[in-house]
């Protein structure tokens, strides 16, 4: 019998913050490896996806939100990594918030999609916060004239609306070649990134608007100790004393409510119990220097 033919291509995901790329490729994937949250730029290094049915695997690149402006090395990393997610790509997909056209996104088309050989596609995503409907068409017309995009698709990755569209676009681009990763395989990521990812997400949930985006987390003790028990050390770098102060709270209740929060969604990624211990300690200017940043696994 001939050999079933396999279809395998990359596809990144680029947009200004808070836009939600990383909700989309959760929902594309069908199990959260991208964490989420409502404040903007909380994806800080390039995730990747793999989404394997059939005979197609796609491989998708969750970037940072590409800023317009750049005050510290932490933004130059962050837009570098987005803009080099484009390079050799098969696929481009463009995320917008419906209704809205910002001058970022003007600045995304003119400087970095003009320049892209691949096929780009405009995903239009928070459709579902558009109250009539009948406003997204002269929207989408509006959008046609922005790029010559090829394809434009209304979704609402919360809702799990449009996704099925998004895929059979892209496929339409992916070439013929072997799978690069095993069918099971959902990221190239390793455990110990997923962690401090999984607990990263709950600070920025719980520390709200108090606690800028100075902060990082690392994870340095993963242990399974059995079958059933796991056993993680990490530690939570900040940039001033005042700053540990908010993350660890009045007589250690935040951190209580972080590590708790934390280790329910890693007994869930795991499958087995957790017993996680947390640090918080002081690195100053870690954001703005590049030797701290390539040392906490910035690249």
């Amino acid at each position: 019998m001939p050999k079933t033919k396999t279809y395998c291509g990359h596809v990144a995901i680029i947009g200004r913050p808070n836009v939600g790329k990383s909700t989309l490729l959760n929902v594309i994937l069908g199990q959260k490896i991208s964490i989420t949250c409502h404040k903007p730029q909380t994806t800080q290094k390039r995730i990747l996806g793999i989404r394997t049915v059939g005979n197609v695997q796609t491989v998708y690149v969750d970037t940072p939100g590409i800023q317009s402006k750049i005050n510290k090395s932490i933004h130059r990393y962050m837009n570098k990594t987005a803009i080099g997610s484009m390079d050799g790509v098969d696929v481009v997909l463009f995320v917008v918030e419906a209704l809205h056209w910002t001058k970022q996104e003007e600045e995304i088309v003119d400087r970095y999609l003009c320049d892209t050989k691949a096929p780009v596609i405009l995903v239009i995503n928070k459709s579902d916060t558009v109250s009539q409907k009948s406003e997204l068409l002269p929207y989408i017309a509006d959008m046609s004239l922005k790029f010559n995009f090829d394809s434009i698709v209304p979704v609402s990755a919360k809702h799990i609306n449009g996704i099925d569209k998004i895929e059979k676009n892209i496929e339409k681009f992916l070439p013929e070649k072997a799978f690069e990763y095993k069918e099971s395989q959902l990221t190239n990521h390793n455990d110990k990134f997923q962690v401090a990812e999984i607990i990263r997400e709950k600070l920025l949930r719980c520390l709200g608007q108090e606690l800028p985006y100075a902060v990082i987390v690392t994870t340095d003790v993963l242990e399974h100790k059995s079958e059933k028990l796991i056993h993680i050390n990490a530690t939570v770098f900040v940039e001033r004393d005042s700053q540990k102060a908010i993350v660890i709270g009045a007589g250690g209740s935040k951190m209580k409510q972080i590590g708790r929060l934390a280790r329910f969604d890693l007994e869930d990624f795991f499958d087995k119990k957790v017993f996680l211990r947390l640090w918080v300690k002081v690195k100053t200017g870690w954001s703005d220097d590049d030797i701290h940043l390539r040392n906490l696994g910035y690249k």
